[in-house]
């Protein structure tokens, strides 16, 4: 008998509503909707966006590495081993090959250079 009233759990004292069995799982399913908009969503939106700015590079545009490297591309290289490589001049016939995906940021180009 004891065992019986150990499964049904503890009884609401008399006056006091049983709480719903569903109120524990529709608040866990409501802080995961909040947490996905306000969070992982807009990241997702942002990640698809960079990778698309990436994936369309060409040469001649400055870009920022995610280790801080500024440069310039002056070609793409395709290696069997490291996959889709980007040859970046750093310097004064500087020249270092990045992975494609170590693209941190673009630099905007399109200001009217000073001569």
């Amino acid at each position: 008998m004891m065992f019986g009233a150990f499964l049904a759990g503890p009884q609401p004292a008399s006056g006091q509503a049983a709480a719903s069995p569903w109120a524990f799982p529709l608040m866990m399913v409501a802080i995961f909707a909040i947490f996905y908009f306000l969070m992982i969503a807009p990241q997702r939106k942002k990640q698809k966006k960079h990778q698309q700015e990436v994936a369309s590079l060409t040469s001649g545009r400055q870009i920022i590495t995610i280790g801080g490297i500024v440069g310039t591309i002056v070609g793409f290289k395709k290696d069997d081993r490291l996959g889709d490589l980007i040859e970046l001049r750093v310097g004064s016939g500087t020249t270092i090959s990045i992975l494609r995906s170590a693209v941190g940021r673009i630099v905007d180009t399109e200001k009217p250079e000073i001569k």
